[in-house]
C-alpha cells in the first residue's frame, strides 16, 4: 500500500475507528444506493418575478398535487384536493381564512393533520430515515416520526396514532403542526433545486427570491447574463452599476435598488434635476407595471437618461482600454455629427431621434464630467458597501457558476459560441485563445478575481472588465449575441440598426452532430445527457417548441418574465427530473399569490413527458451516487487495512 494511501485510510479510521463501524457504514451506503434518485427542479429566467416563483417553488411544478392524487385518487374530490394543496402552498395564511370559517374545527383539524401525515408518508418514503429525520421542523420532529414510521411492535397502531393526532388538538398546537407539515412536504417533495440563470431586472422582487434561495435547502445557480451584470456592480465596477441602475429605471423599479437593497439613488436624482432640467427624454419613458408610483415618473425619466448616458460614456472608456475584446463598433458617442442630428453606423449615416446630451463633450465624448464622477464613486460606495447585495452576490459565487455537469444534463444558460459550421468559436482573452469549456473556465476564473481579488488590483480590474464581457460582448457564451444595441434602440428610429444577430448556436441547436460534441466537450455521454439552457424565450405562441433535437437540449424560457408573456404565449417552463423521468412544464400566467390563496387557483400547468425511464433510475445512477461507491471502496479497504494489521482498532 503507497504511503499516501495508508495517510488517507488513517484519517478514514478516526471517523470510524473499528470494523464494526466501517461495515454498518458500508451497508448503510449500499442501502442508499438502492433507494430512488431524489427529484430535481429546474427553473430559469425568473426576471425578479418572486410571486410566481414562490408559487412554482412551493408546488414543486405540480409535484405537489400529483402526490396527492397518487395518495388519494379517487376518494377525494377535486374541490377537497385543491384545498389541500392549497393549504400546503400557504399553510399559515389559508389556516387564517378556515380559523375564521370552519364551525366544526377540531373536526376540520382531525381530517387535515391525517391527510397531511398521508402526503408526508409519501414524499418521504425515497429517502433514508437519516435524511428525513434532518429535515424535520425541530419542534416537531420527534411527534412526525412517530406519525410517520412503521411501528410494528405496536399492536392497536390505529389507536395509537390516533391519540397522537387527539392530543395535537387538545393541547392547542394542531395549527402549528399542519404548518410544519405543510412545510415538510414542500421540502421534500423536491430534492434538489437548478436555478439556470437570469434571477435579476424586469420584474420587481430579484432580492425577494435571492433571501429565498439562500435558505433552500439544496440549490445551484448558474449565472445568467442579468445576473453577472449585477455581481459586476456589487464588485464596484462602474460600467456594471449603471447599466444595472439604467435598467431598473427602464422598467420602474429603482425601488428595488431603494428600499430593496437600501441604496442611495439621490446623488444620481439631484445630478439628473439639475443637469437634464429642460433636456428631451422622450425616448426614455418607463416600462412600469400596475404597482409604480407614477408621481416618481417625471424624475424616473431624468435619471434614466442621466445614467444612460453616462452607462455609454464609462462602456466606450472601457472598449478603448481593452481592444482585446473586439468591440469597437459600439464606440458611438464619437460618431455623432450633432450639426446635422445624425450618426454613422457601420459606415452607414442615419438620423437620429435627438442629440440633446448636456453632459457630452463632443471633443472628448467619453469622458465623464466632474459631476458625473462624483454621482459615481457615490454610487459605487453605496454599492459595494450594501450588506444584503454583498450576501446575495457572495451566495451567487459560492453556489453558482456559469455551467455546472450534474446527473447527465449540463446547464449553462445561453450557449456555447460558435462558428456558422458548427465548430467551437476560438475567443481571444487577453492575448490567450480559449473555446467550447475552456473559454467558459478562463471567464468564471476572471470573474471570481474579479469580485475577490484584493491584493492584486491589475488582476482584480482586469476580472472585473471580464465581467462586464460576459455581459455583452459578441462571443460571450451568456450573451450568445453579436452586440448590444441598447444606444441605437434609444437614438436610432431606423429598426436595421437594433438588429442583435444571434449567435450560430441557435440555428444549430437541432443538429445532433453538434449537440454531441458539446456534450463531449464538457465530459459527458453524448447518448445518455441532455443540455438544459434558457436565455431565449421560446416563443409558443409562433409554434416554436422548447424540445430540440429530440429531447437532447431543452429551452426552458417560455416568459417566466411578465415582459415577456405577450411575446411567448405562456409564462414560463420549468422542467422536472424525478425517478421516473424528465417532464417538462408549461405554466399559465399567475394571478397573485392572494388569489391562489383565496380561490385555491393554482397555476394551470400543461405537463409534457421529455423522457421515461424503462425502470426507475436509483441512486446509484446519480453523481451523489458515484461518489458513494468511491467511499464505499474506500471504506473496504480499510476493513482490509484493519484486518491484515496495517491500522489498529482503535476505543475496543
Amino acid at each position: 500500500m503507497k504511503e499516501l494511501e495508508l495517510k488517507y485510510l488513517n484519517s478514514l479510521a478516526g471517523h470510524f475507528p473499528t470494523i464494526a463501524k466501517a461495515s454498518t457504514e458500508i451497508i448503510n451506503l449500499q442501502a442508499i444506493l438502492n433507494l430512488p434518485k431524489g427529484t430535481e427542479h429546474f427553473l430559469t429566467d425568473i426576471h425578479g418575478e418572486s410571486e410566481q416563483f414562490n408559487h412554482v417553488l412551493k408546488n414543486g411544478s405540480g409535484s405537489v398535487r400529483r402526490k396527492i392524487d397518487e395518495e388519494f385518487g379517487n376518494t377525494l374530490s377535486n374541490k377537497d384536493k385543491k384545498s389541500l394543496a392549497t393549504l400546503i402552498y400557504y399553510p399559515q395564511e389559508k389556516l387564517e381564512i378556515i380559523m375564521n370559517e370552519e364551525e366544526s374545527i377540531e373536526d376540520w383539524y382531525k381530517i387535515t393533520l391525517y391527510r397531511l401525515v398521508q402526503i408526508t408518508k409519501r414524499v418521504a418514503s425515497k429517502y433514508t430515515r437519516s435524511k428525513v429525520r434532518k429535515a424535520l421542523p425541530q419542534d416537531f420532529a420527534y411527534i412526525i416520526e412517530e406519525l410517520i414510521t412503521e411501528k410494528a411492535e405496536v399492536q392497536d397502531k390505529e389507536a395509537y396514532y390516533n391519540e397522537i393526532i387527539h392530543t395535537i388538538i387538545k393541547i392547542g398546537r394542531a395549527p402549528d403542526f399542519i404548518i410544519a407539515l405543510s412545510n415538510l412536504i414542500q421540502r421534500l417533495v423536491i430534492d434538489h433545486l437548478h436555478i439556470v440563470g437570469d434571477i435579476y431586472d424586469r420584474g420587481p422582487g430579484p432580492h425577494v427570491i435571492l433571501d429565498t434561495l439562500r435558505k433552500y435547502h439544496s440549490v445551484d445557480v448558474q449565472w445568467g447574463n442579468h445576473d453577472i451584470v449585477w455581481m459586476g456592480a456589487a464588485s464596484g465596477h462602474l460600467a456594471c452599476i449603471a447599466n444595472v441602475i439604467r435598467m431598473s429605471a427602464r422598467y420602474g423599479n429603482l425601488d428595488t435598488l431603494e428600499e430593496g437593497y437600501g441604496i442611495n439613488l439621490i446623488p444620481l436624482a439631484t445630478f439628473a434635476l439639475e443637469h437634464y432640467k429642460d433636456t428631451n427624454c422622450d425616448a426614455f419613458t418607463i416600462k412600469y407595471n400596475k404597482n409604480y408610483n407614477t408621481k416618481d415618473l417625471h424624475l424616473d425619466i431624468k435619471m434614466h437618461k442621466a445614467i444612460a448616458m453616462i452607462q455609454f460614456k464609462l462602456e466606450g472608456a472601457l472598449i478603448k482600454r481593452r481592444p482585446e475584446f473586439g468591440m469597437d463598433d459600439r464606440l458611438l458617442l464619437d460618431k455623432i455629427n450633432f450639426e446635422d442630428q445624425t450618426i454613422t453606423i457601420n459606415g452607414k449615416v442615419y438620423p437620429m431621434k435627438e442629440t440633446d446630451f448636456p453632459t457630452v463633450n463632443p471633443k472628448n465624448p467619453y469622458e465623464l464630467t466632474k459631476e458625473e464622477a462624483q454621482v459615481m464613486d457615490r454610487l459605487r460606495q453605496a454599492f459595494v458597501r450594501c450588506e444584503k447585495l454583498q450576501k446575495h452576490v457572495r451566495f451567487l459565487f459560492s453556489q453558482g457558476s456559469l455551467y455546472k455537469v450534474h446527473n447527465s444534463n449540463l446547464l449553462y444558460h445561453g450557449c456555447v459560441p460558435l462558428d456558422e459550421s458548427g465548430n467551437f468559436t476560438k475567443v481571444q482573452i487577453y492575448g490567450h485563445e480559449y473555446s467550447g469549456k475552456a473559454l467558459y473556465d478562463v471567464l468564471e476564473n476572471y470573474a471570481r478575481k474579479g469580485y475577490y481579488s484584493a491584493l492584486d488590483l491589475v488582476e482584480k480590474l482586469k476580472g472585473q472588465d471580464i465581467i462586464w464581457y460576459i455581459w455583452a460582448g459578441p462571443n460571450s457564451p451568456v450573451f450568445g449575441k453579436d452586440k448590444m444595441t441598447t444606444f441605437e434602440r434609444y437614438f436610432v428610429a431606423d429598426k436595421e440598426t437594433h438588429k442583435e444577430k444571434k449567435n450560430p448556436y441557435y440555428k444549430l441547436y437541432d443538429n445532433e452532430e453538434v449537440l454531441n460534441r458539446i456534450l463531449e466537450e464538457f465530459g459527458l455521454d453524448a447518448d445518455k445527457s441532455h443540455i438544459v439552457n434558457g436565455h431565449v424565450p421560446v416563443e409558443l405562441k409562433k409554434g416554436e417548441t422548447p424540445i430540440k433535437c429530440g429531447g437532447k437540449l431543452l429551452v426552458i424560457d417560455g416568459g417566466f418574465a411578465k415582459a415577456y408573456q405577450e411575446k411567448t404565449g405562456i409564462a414560463g417552463y420549468t422542467l422536472v427530473a424525478n425517478s421516473h423521468g424528465m417532464r417538462l412544464v408549461a405554466h399559465e400566467p399567475f394571478e397573485s399569490t392572494e388569489a391562489a390563496i383565496i380561490n385555491e387557483s393554482d397555476i394551470f400547468s400543461d405537463s409534457i413527458n421529455v423522457e421515461t425511464y424503462g425502470t426507475r433510475q436509483r441512486v446509484a445512477e446519480t453523481d451523489m451516487g458515484a461518489s458513494l461507491i468511491e467511499s464505499i471502496h474506500q471504506l473496504e479497504l480499510l476493513l482490509e487495512a484493519y484486518r491484515d494489521g496495517r491500522i489498529v482498532e482503535r476505543g475496543i
